[in-house]
Order: C-alpha cells, then sequence, then structure tokens
C-alpha cells in the first residue's frame, strides 16, 4: 500500500500569537488572520511486508530505522522527532517506510513543520483507519507539536495546511474554529510577496518570551495585544471587502505594534526590507511568524510586485514565488 499527502504552508497577516492558549481568553473578539502558500510539505508512505519502520527525511537530511513500533517506543532519542512522535500516537500495526520533504526554507515563519504534521497525520490517520475529522487533526497535530518544542503552540499554523485559501481564526471561550474569507484570489495574488531573508528564526522561544511577559502582568504587552486584536478585526473587514489601501496600512500598524512585544522580533535587514520597498510600491509589510528572522509578507499595489521583488533581491533577500493555494491536505492512496 502507498499512501501520499501534501498540505499548503501558510502565511499569517495579523492576530498572530494570541492564537496561543490561554492568550486569546484575555482578549476578546480575538482572530488570526493568515492564508495558505503554494509552497507544500510532502509525505509518502509505503507498507512493508515486515514489522519495520523506515523513516527517510529530504528535508530534515537524516534516515532512522527501528525493529519494531515496540523499538520505536522504547527509544529514548529520535533523530527524527517529527515523524517519531506522530508514529508513537497513531501506532500503526505495520511496518512501513515514511518519506517527507519540505518546500519551506528552514526558519522561514511559515508553518514549515506545523504543515508537514499535518499531511504525516493525515496520513497515517488513513493508514491505521482511526477516522478522524478535520478539526481533531489538528488538535492531535497540535499537541504533538508542542511536545517536541517543549513549550506551548498557536493553533492558527493548522487551518491553512488543512482547508487552504485565506482564513479568519476565531479564538474564544468557546473554542477556536476557522471561517474562510471570500477574496479574490487573481487579484490577491497580483498584490503579495514573499521574501526570505536567509536568517532562521526560533518561533517558540520568541512567542514563549512573549507569553510568559503577558502573563506576568506586563501591561505594556497586554496593551499591544489589545491594539493587535482589534487590528485583526478590522483587518478582516477590509479583507472581505477588498479594501486593499486600509489592508495595507493595517498591516503596517500590525507589525509597528508587535515590534515593541519583544526585543529582537526585527533585524537590520528586515528593517531594511520594510523600508525600501515602501518606495517601490508596498504599502505594508510584516514578519511570518514570531520574527527575528525568516520570511517577510509584503502587500504591494497591484503593477507593482517585480518592482518591490527588485528591491527585496538588491538588499540581499531571496524573493520566494507564491500564490494563495486555494486546498488544504490532500490524500491519495494506491
Amino acid at each position: 500500500m502507498k499512501i501520499t499527502a501534501k498540505a499548503p504552508c501558510r502565511v499569517d497577516m495579523a492576530g498572530g500569537t494570541l492564537d496561543i492558549w490561554p492568550l486569546y481568553l484575555y482578549h476578546p473578539g480575538a482572530v488570526t488572520l493568515n492564508f495558505a502558500v503554494d509552497r507544500y510539505a510532502r509525505c509518502v508512505l509505503e507498507t512493508r511486508p515486515d514489522r519495520r519502520i523506515v523513516f527517510d527525511s529530504k528535508d530534515l537530511g537524516g534516515r532512522q530505522e527501528f525493529e519494531s513500533l515496540e523499538a520505536l517506543q522504547r527509544a529514548r532519542q529520535y533523530r527524527l522527532p517529527l515523524l517519531a512522535y506522530l508514529v508513537r500516537h497513531f501506532a500503526p500495526e505495520t511496518g512501513f517506510e515514511l518519506h517527507t520533504e519540505s518546500e519551506a526554507p528552514p526558519g522561514a515563519g511559515i508553518a514549515g513543520s506545523s504543515t508537514l504534521i499535518i499531511a504525516i497525520a493525515s496520513v497515517l490517520n488513513r493508514l491505521t483507519g482511526a477516522g478522524h475529522k478535520p478539526e481533531r487533526l489538528r488538535e492531535i497535530s497540535q499537541n504533538i507539536e508542542a511536545q517536541i518544542i517543549r513549550v506551548p503552540t498557536g493553533a492558527q499554523d493548522y487551518y491553512p495546511a488543512m482547508y487552504g485559501g485565506v482564513n479568519a481564526i476565531e479564538l474564544t471561550p468557546a473554542g477556536v474554529s476557522r471561517q474562510p474569507i471570500q477574496v479574490d484570489l487573481a487579484d490577491f495574488n497580483e498584490r503579495i510577496v514573499l521574501a526570505y531573508t536567509g536568517e532562521p528564526r526560533n518561533s517558540g522561544i520568541n512567542n514563549w518570551e512573549v507569553m510568559k511577559a503577558h502573563i506576568d502582568g506586563d501591561r505594556k504587552v497586554h496593551r499591544n495585544f489589545d491594539r493587535i486584536a482589534a487590528i485583526a478585526q478590522a483587518m478582516r473587514r477590509a479583507l472581505e471587502k477588498s479594501d486593499w489601501a486600509e489592508t495595507g496600512r493595517l498591516l503596517r500598524e500590525e507589525w509597528a505594534h508587535r515590534r515593541r512585544n519583544a526585543p529582537g522580533i526585527s533585524t537590520r535587514l528586515i528593517d531594511r526590507l520594510v523600508q525600501a520597498t515602501r518606495r517601490a510600491g508596498a504599502t505594508g509589510a510584516k514578519v511570518c511568524g514570531a520574527g527575528g528572522g525568516g520570511c517577510v509578507v509584503f502587500l504591494v499595489e497591484r503593477g507593482a510586485s517585480q518592482r518591490v521583488a527588485a528591491v527585496i533581491q538588491r538588499e540581499g533577500a531571496t524573493v520566494l514565488p507564491v500564490r494563495v493555494a486555494p486546498k488544504g491536505v490532500r490524500v491519495a492512496m494506491s
């Protein structure tokens, strides 16, 4: 049996970090906005006639083998913990080989690891016949990633991987839910440019520092997140009306407030990119994920994407061609 899956990565636009429990409970109306992009995480699982389990990760550059599921469960350390933790949870009864790869650069901040987790969990869900629905898979994936990185994880990263498109992730005491935002994708694709700084970031550490400050009662951080929550609500309304000028203004404002929450969220290169691209037609920009490196997303005037891309390359970053991925994870069996 051969099972394959691919899932799209994501770019977040507003309201990030609020999706980490329990932060959103302190900011009524909290919402995170993001969209899926056509950079994919892929996995291929092929069953074996024996009970041996073989991992092969092209993007992580590693390989590990176990004689059986029991041997994997007994192991104290994993060369590829993301794969091992998921297999340990789903506990398939047959042996198999699992091959993975991701089109997200290392530390890009576009949810490469979360996307890969969704792809692998979807394959294992099919292999074992567990029958988990998407929201249950999201919960499992989020919890397992927290086990691996050993700090709290947010919910938003998994929804673009599961559903694709442009999303509003609503965060309430009743739970987390995803609502699609209807946008003219052909128009939107002309207005987004994604740059990779080449500087990996550690989202777990950055988010954890901000979360600790919030829980410890830092009033400045709390006020900033109040404002970030309000910006995300306003941006949702702007996106629903395709008001791109207002969306760009709010993107600038979101980034300005986010920079105040934690030192190191920006870098000299990121500051140069944000400033230089304004003159070329960028109406707003922000770091993807927790910052400190990784990718920067730019909202640009229609027709300005090539000018903005040229400036980004001149400043020393790499442009990653992307379009909105309208569909989420896809699983096939043969």
